[in-house]
């Protein structure tokens, strides 16, 4: 190393090392970082904003520097009030993570300082326990650095109605959203007249009436051969329609409507965009305006003709045994076009917005803690998580907000 080197590391820690010997903890000290109050006040920090480490005048300051595309650990050593070569440095940190999980990261010389080989993953909330060695010496510290954790009693969490369950595999299906509403099959109407022209005698239902196949709706005598003979059903269903009356005329008019809406058309319009998507047999769920009922089916005949606002209509004939679904009903649907299994997936209810971040908490013991998700597709239950939860963690699906409220109200800092 030239002097003119030694003399520019020595400058950029003057400041540092003008009081060496009181710079952060001693040989395996604790701290614990909290951002709030007295301890995260006596955190010792150094001309790069890092937390200062020092024994018998070896001295680190360990900073995480966030300006590049992943976070990473950044040391600058020095001694008795001097800068030490980073190449002449061998620094391990070993990060130890609530659940158990431990991450090793190392060092490598890069210009006045040592860069880690691996970035720090998210969540930065961790102990820490730093290893460096120099000139045959090894220097060891420890300290808690704690971010996005709280802790809550069962009894307390259970009282919140918070929820958990368990992050895995699981499948999220991809829609498009459309509109429509609820349509009498054509099928299953029928209009009754009279076999025989001739005068009605006794009409034997009203309208609204459930009639079942085969009932009598009225009694007609014939003009032809004055013989009385009945007119009945041919479906069973609901009369919808009622034209005649006693003593009038059939005249080969329409008599009776009846609607059978034991099952039903879902109608829904397709845009131009959505047309050459869907297909016959997809899934569609489906919620009738202004009500909770949740119903799916299966698209079962889609028109090969546009309307004249140029959407096209796809129908989806619906089970209504019920009776839920009355003809007219508006409805707000989604058609399944693909269904993709993912390995990793987590529920959309459990997710909070966190500084920069969609989270979830995992939940550990008695202790909640953020997790920083990379997120892929999702549907309105489900979400595909690329990465920052393990598979298997417990994390909180119901009331997560109350997990979010708690850690903020403790004011969990992000400094390192």
């Amino acid at each position: 190393m030239n002097k003119l080197a030694i003399r520019y590391w020595a400058l950029v820690f003057s400041l540092l090392l003008a009081a060496c010997g009181d710079a952060g903890t001693g040989s395996n000290g604790h701290e614990d970082e909290h951002g709030h109050g007295e301890e995260a006040a006596a955190m010792e920090q150094g001309p790069n904003g890092g937390r200062l480490l020092e024994d018998q005048g070896f001295v680190v300051e360990l900073a995480i520097v966030e300006e590049a595309a992943a976070p990473q650990y950044r040391a600058w050593p020095s001694r008795n009030c001097n800068a030490v070569p980073p190449a002449d440095v061998q620094l391990q940190v070993s990060l130890s993570r609530l659940g158990g999980r431990v991450d090793q990261i190392s060092f490598e010389p890069s210009a006045n300082f040592l860069r880690s080989t691996s970035p720090v993953e998210e969540p930065h909330s961790f102990t820490a326990t730093v290893k460096a060695s120099y000139q045959g010496r090894t220097h060891e510290w420890t300290f808690d650095s704690i971010e996005g954790r709280t802790r809550i009693a069962p009894d307390i969490a259970r009282g919140f109605n918070v929820e958990t369950e368990l992050a895995g595999p699981g499948q999220v299906r991809e829609t498009i959203g459309v509109y429509g509403h609820i349509e009498t099959i054509p099928e299953r109407v029928s209009a009754v007249i009279a076999r025989f022209d001739g005068t009605v005698r006794e009409v034997a239902v009203v309208t609204g009436e459930t009639v079942r196949a085969g009932q009598t709706l009225a009694t007609v005598e014939s003009n032809d051969s004055l013989n009385v003979y009945t007119v009945t059903a041919p479906i069973a269903g609901v009369v919808t329609e009622r034209q005649v009356n006693r003593g009038e005329q059939t005249a080969g008019r329409l008599l009776f409507r009846i609607v059978d809406t034991s099952q039903v058309w879902a109608e829904f319009s397709l845009f131009p965009a959505d047309v050459q998507q869907v297909r016959k047999g997809m899934n569609v769920t489906f919620q009738p305006v202004g009500t909770s009922i949740s119903v799916t089916g299966t698209i079962d005949r889609i028109d090969v003709t546009s309307q004249p606002n140029q959407t096209v209509l796809a129908h989806a004939v619906i089970d209504n045994s019920s009776g839920a679904l009355v003809p007219g009903m508006y409805l707000a649907a989604d058609i399944e076009i693909a269904s993709h299994d993912v390995p990793l997936v987590v529920r959309r209810s459990g997710l909070q917005a966190f500084r920069d971040s969609t989270v979830v908490f995992a939940h550990i013991g008695d202790e909640y803690e953020v997790r920083m998700l990379d997120l892929g597709r999702q549907d309105k239950v489900w979400v595909e998580v690329l990465g920052g939860i393990e598979p298997g963690t417990p994390y909180v699906t119901a009331n997560s907000y109350l997990i979010k409220a708690d850690i903020e109200k403790s004011g969990a800092s992000h400094d390192h």
